[in-house]
């Protein structure tokens, strides 16, 4: 990507994306700096609610690029992520073929009928065809972990070659080649193969004091005492054996919450009002309302 020409070193890339509200420290910013110089694939894997996500996002504002997301999931396959064609439209030049053939009393060609039916204006492209023809882009590969062994198998293929064929077209290459960044909640092990083709990184939560400046980027008007007092109460929730441990993105919604009911501090009464906010599993609120006490506690 020739805008990776304007950052001449991580520092410079964590001063942009501070710029957008992310936050990033020394090692996250080198990893981001390096992907952009050497045109490799970002691989972020860590716990829900790390930051991954959010991570591209902040890079494609950087970039001044579309951000194109494939969220996979379970059976996804390379057509939904690559290309299909629009059925509708094509019966539709098919049917208009037929009948322009038929009121000028000429013959239908077949052959070229059928050529004009895999025409380009007929072709969906899907995200990682987006990305191929977008210059320049970000591809946004979430949540691969959540795909099976054919799929990653297809996807090394594409971020080796940075392009893909379509049988009736052609070979589509990109000009400039997509910042990908993969992101996996280690649900399962992604392979080696795929992770070799990446630069890695693992996201950690944010420690207190990063947390509270993230809340204070992000929520400038919210006081330093609710900011400190609410990311005080989410890492000691993280702490205990829930099912969903709050990530910054509920971070941020608890105190948006507390903010619209106009609480200026975090107590018995506004957190157990909000607690829907941070956490979204009625086991870990009924464990968080138990600790409430201690998780206030000063």
């Amino acid at each position: 990507m020739t805008a990776a020409t304007e950052f001449d070193g991580p520092d410079a890339v964590a001063a942009a994306l501070g710029r957008t509200g992310y936050l990033a420290d020394s090692g996250l910013a080198s990893a981001a700096f390096l992907a952009l110089r050497m045109g490799r694939p970002l691989f972020c894997e860590g716990e829900p609610g790390t930051g991954k996500t959010a991570l591209a996002q902040a890079l494609a504002e950087v970039l001044g690029a579309p951000l194109v997301r494939l969220q996979c999931h379970e059976g996804i396959d390379a057509a939904q992520a690559l290309y299909d064609w629009d059925f509708p439209r094509q019966l539709l030049h098919l049917r208009t073929a037929e009948a322009a053939a038929s009121a000028s009393g000429n013959s239908l060609d077949a052959d070229a009928v059928e050529a004009s039916l895999y025409d380009r204006r007929f072709l969906l492209a899907r995200p990682v065809l987006q990305a191929l023809q977008t210059t320049p882009s970000v591809l946004l590969v979430d949540e691969v972990d959540r795909a099976d062994d054919e799929f990653e198998a297809f996807l090394l293929e594409v971020l080796a070659e940075n392009s893909v064929t379509i049988p009736e077209i052609g070979v589509v290459r990109a000009e400039t080649p997509p910042l990908v960044v993969l992101t996996s909640n280690r649900t399962r092990e992604v392979h080696d193969a795929l992770k070799r083709r990446c630069l890695y990184l693992w996201l950690e939560h944010p420690d207190l004091a990063r947390e509270v400046a993230i809340l204070k980027s992000r929520m400038p008007q919210l006081s330093d005492e609710l900011a400190q007092q609410v990311a005080q109460a989410v890492h000691r929730l993280r702490g205990l054996d829930l099912l969903k441990p709050p990530g910054v993105a509920e971070t941020l919604d608890w105190a948006a919450a507390l903010e619209l009911i106009g609480a200026r501090h975090l107590d018995l009464e506004s957190a157990t009002t909000t607690l829907g906010a941070v956490l979204k599993y009625r086991e870990d609120a009924d464990r968080a309302r138990d600790a409430l006490d201690a998780l206030l506690a000063s």
